[in-house]
């Protein structure tokens, strides 16, 4: 079995991946910062990477100095399959993969993956049901092209290039778009590695309906969508995610609409290898419109969700493309998993957090700052001190056993 170079494991589904490919019988190479390595990995996976696979410490911030070393290592150590457990780094997987014929996406568009302004330029150019998008680099600039676009409030902005809802607001006049176009542009690097951001602010209609999420999996540019899955958000100026429960309830037709554009916005940005994670609305005439995509697996735990709910392991349809593997789509459970985070009142100093319930439907819980900890004020994912994962046999069980679950927490902030 060739090994597996995973380039970058911090986030939440690199412990997946790893343990799919060990599971496989494939070697792991995780590539990182020293720094980021020492600092932002929690002391479980350090361990587990330091057991189980090999370290290669190298400079994300330099693509194309990084792109060379790890083309090097990759041939030294018999590499036939490299991924990406963090979004910024898909398109340098691309790159590699084809600079060293294994199986990915096509180098030339990977970057629309990440980045959201290329990735509105392709749905418009290859006809996917998409927002109307803009992005400018000043304020005047982006009114303007708002007039000349037609567009009106309400309207999204976003920064071209960022995760976790940062940066993410709903707007309703000139003045809310001077601020959010004021917050993205404050952040053009993305830590903790410093990969410099495209500083374009991208600005969107607001599309009403009810938010999904939706996985597809690609194999030799075979493009398979999986089943939607329900996707909360919070109401107001910010849309901070909250929650998911797998699958969403939908009727037979909505899940076609789902699964067609999903599969049209992953072949317009060129994913032929891998899994592409994308959020879409559904509108109430019935139609979609793709907020985003990701070349990627989906965050949140939701892998997990997807094992519990239908038996299908994600991490693992991941590492068997990359390997040139056929994967395995078949559903093995019938049944329904869900993930509420819990959010603090404010931002401050964490004290406590109790009151999460031990019913049959709780499948697990996690406290992840410890008290004492600082906090940030609710409005994008980074505020969250933990989470509650449910399950039971109905999506509409997961979402009741939920609201009972999070009802009874109290979070203690000074």
């Amino acid at each position: 079995m060739p090994a597996l170079l995973l380039l970058e494991a911090m986030g939440n589904t690199g412990e997946y991946v790893i343990d799919a490919a060990l599971d496989l019988g494939a070697e792991v190479i995780v590539a990182t910062h020293e720094d980021v390595f020492e600092e932002w990995y929690s002391p479980s996976l350090q361990a587990k990477i330091r057991d189980h696979a090999k370290l290669v410490f190298t400079d994300f911030s330099d693509a194309e100095g990084a792109l060379r070393q790890l083309a090097e290592v990759s041939r030294a150590e018999g590499v036939g399959g490299v991924v990406a457990c963090w979004e910024f780094l898909t398109p340098l997987v691309a790159r590699l993969s084809a600079d060293l014929g294994l199986p990915g996406n096509d180098p030339s568009r990977a970057l629309g993956c990440r980045n959201k302004r290329i990735m509105a330029r392709a749905f418009a150019e290859q006809g996917v049901p998409a927002p109307r998008t803009v992005a400018a680099r000043t304020l005047e600039e982006a009114y303007a092209l708002v007039e000349k676009a037609g567009l009106g409030y309400p309207l999204v902005v976003k920064p071209a290039e960022q995760s976790g809802s940062w940066g993410v607001s709903v707007v309703r006049d000139d003045e809310e778009l001077e601020a959010a176009f004021a917050v993205v542009r404050s952040h053009l690097f993305q830590m903790p590695h410093g990969i410099p951001l495209d500083a374009h602010v991208v600005i969107q209609e607001y599309v009403g309906g009810v938010e999904y999420s939706i996985e597809t999996v690609a194999a030799a540019g075979r493009l398979t969508p999986l089943f939607p899955y329900d996707k909360f958000t919070t109401d107001g100026a910010k849309r901070a995610e909250f929650g998911h429960t797998v699958p969403a309830e939908l009727d037979e037709a909505s899940v076609r609409v789902l699964q067609e554009a999903a599969v049209e916005a992953a072949r317009a940005l060129g994913v032929r290898n891998g899994v592409a994670h994308t959020e879409l609305k559904l509108l109430p005439d019935g139609t979609t419109r793709v907020i985003e995509l990701g070349a990627r697996l989906p965050g949140d735990h939701v892998v997990a969700l997807m094992r519990r709910a239908k038996g299908i392991d994600e991490a693992r349809i991941y590492v068997q493309v990359a390997l040139g593997l056929a994967p395995d789509l078949t559903p093995t459970a019938d049944r329904a998993a869900g993930i509420r985070f819990l959010v603090p009142p404010r931002g401050g100093v964490l004290r406590s957090v109790s009151g999460i319930g031990d019913s049959a439907a709780v499948a697990r819980s996690s406290i992840t700052v410890p008290p004492g900890g600082r906090v940030r004020a609710p409005g994008d994912n980074d505020a969250r001190v933990g989470y509650v994962i449910l399950h039971a046999d109905t999506a509409p069980e997961v979402n009741r056993a939920a609201a009972e679950a999070i009802a009874d927490v109290t979070i203690e902030v000074e």
